[in-house]
């Protein structure tokens, strides 16, 4: 039987666990000429939970759109148990997960546990709900689920912009600059 369709949404992220942050940036702005890439360091995560229990973990994350498709980059910069470490252990790196936006975060959650897949990672960003749904048994990734918020839908508006009108120039930026 198949599961119930993921009601029109879209996979509009790629993400990978990295070793080197910047210069993974760097590689992939050298061989696909995307660009710029934004650095989110100091992440504050509220609420943080992995597999159920409290868990801050420390990592930056470095941000590109190319296209439709969002790439995203995730470098742990600490030994904490995390759904990156789950997948790829330190020194080690590859992709990670997908990600979506869901109209109704819950019912979308609750889709993907109801198919006995485990919620890895739980948090907040800002007004944002997210987590990442344990998928990796089945389909060799997690996905990451963003709630719909005003916030995640600026935040890659800006990011599209900013590649659109890129000319090459300050290939590393600040996050700050999307929010």
């Amino acid at each position: 039987m198949f599961p119930q369709p993921l009601m029109n949404h879209k996979i509009i992220q790629m993400a990978y666990v990295v070793r080197d942050i910047r210069e993974t940036a760097k590689d992939w702005q050298e061989t696909f000429g995307i660009g710029p890439f934004f650095l989110l360091e100091d992440i504050n995560i509220t609420d943080p939970h992995y597999r159920g229990k409290p868990q801050a973990v420390d990592f930056t994350v470095a941000v590109c759109q190319t296209g439709d498709i969002h790439v995203e980059f995730i470098q742990q910069n600490c030994d904490s148990p995390s759904c990156y470490r789950d997948m790829y252990a330190a020194g080690e790196e590859g992709f990670h997960h997908v990600g979506i936006i869901a109209e109704d975060y819950e019912k979308e959650v609750t889709r993907y546990t109801d198919m006995g897949f485990e919620v890895a990672f739980s948090g907040a960003m800002g007004p944002m709900d997210f987590c990442y749904v344990d998928t990796s048994s089945k389909m060799g990734c997690m996905v990451e689920v963003l709630e719909n918020q005003p916030f995640i839908i600026d935040y890659f508006d800006n990011l599209r912009k900013a590649s659109e009108n890129w000319d090459g120039s300050n290939p590393i930026r600040s996050a700050a600059e999307l929010f």
